[in-house]
């Protein structure tokens, strides 16, 4: 059998089987009736401490998850006060919590609640809450400004169901779930970039694009546009202004371009993020481009198509969220 639910009399504390009407040590009442007596004893539902072959025979029918479970509430044999998971005593009498019992609660939440492979950490956000933690411990972790479980809900970058973090086998993915502002990840020497593509540097946006078609011909009558004299240019890196207008413009006359807060092609020197010599665009001879950032202090960030694996140590931003990735196994 296993364990017994009873009345503890309230005169004398003996034990006795549920519906005794008296307890039969002291005779006190120990009916259940609501309604007020003069005498009425104080009662109370206790769990009747078993014989130690009965607890045996009974945790033996028991799955490794069910005595985990019992183990994480477990009731002090002595006094029947709940005793908290990781406590050696009974806060209320003092008794001994059994060592198979904290070693079960040890294996339930090292187990069965792991704190995931990975965490994020808010680096700098604009709500106030630096340093919050967000445990990854499903499959998937919807990062948004609504429906989502990491959630900022003042930041106006966000769409309401921003990116999505999710494991594939040991590995961490971040994926853009549509969004309207998309996903940087920060570079952390080199990446290929092509045209059409953003990235961020301090609190600048920019984009790369090809350079145009050549519209310099004549008009159908022969006739030319007035204006400046046109010199070659490989590519462009275009600054994006607040709803999408272009800003400042850098039409590279070699194969580089550079951005940063002094003595580059493109120079911001009131943003407080960017670094002397930031980044800079290097266009191959095939055609091909990469984005390299140039050691500076808060670093570069481009903006990822569809998902990008993530590892220790990486940064990202998601509207005005600032997050670090650590891995935890």
């Amino acid at each position: 059998m296993g364990q017994g639910i009873g009345i503890a009399c309230g005169v004398c504390d003996t034990f006795s089987p549920m519906g005794t009407g008296a307890c039969p040590a002291c005779g006190g009442d120990l009916s259940l009736d609501p309604r007020p007596q003069a005498a009425a004893p104080a009662v109370a539902a206790v769990v009747a401490p078993e014989a130690p072959e009965v607890a045996a025979a009974s945790a033996a029918t028991l799955t490794k998850e069910e005595l985990m479970e019992q183990a994480r509430n477990y009731v002090c044999k002595q006094c029947s006060s709940p005793v908290p998971s990781g406590h050696k005593f009974c806060g209320a009498c003092g008794a001994t919590v059994p060592k198979e019992v904290r070693d079960l609660q040890v294996d339930f939440f090292g187990g069965m609640q792991a704190p995931g492979k990975a965490r994020l950490i808010l680096i700098r956000g604009d709500q106030g809450v630096d340093g919050l933690s967000y445990l990854l411990q499903g499959q998937e972790h919807v990062a948004g400004r609504q429906d989502a479980q990491i959630l900022f809900p003042d930041d106006a970058w966000l769409s309401p169901r921003h990116a999505n973090f999710i494991y594939r086998g040991e590995k961490l993915v971040v994926r853009d779930e549509g969004s309207k502002n998309g996903v940087y990840v920060r570079v952390r020497q080199s990446v290929p970039i092509k045209p059409g593509d953003l990235f961020l540097c301090g609190d600048e946006v920019f984009r790369l694009d090809a350079t145009p078609k050549d519209t310099s011909g004549p008009e159908a009558d022969q006739t030319y546009y007035y204006s400046s004299p046109k010199r070659p240019s490989p590519f462009r890196i275009i600054q994006v202004l607040k709803g999408g207008a272009d800003g400042m413009v850098f039409c590279a006359r070699e194969k580089t371009g550079s951005v940063g807060r002094e003595e580059c092609d493109l120079n911001f020197p009131e943003d407080i993020y960017m670094s002397g010599n930031h980044a800079k665009i290097e266009m191959a001879g095939d055609g091909s481009f990469t984005l390299t950032d140039q050691g500076s202090k808060n670093g570069t960030y481009y903006r990822i198509d569809t998902e990008q694996e993530l590892t220790h140590g990486d940064y990202l931003f998601l509207g005005k969220q600032l997050l670090r990735v650590e891995m935890t196994t």
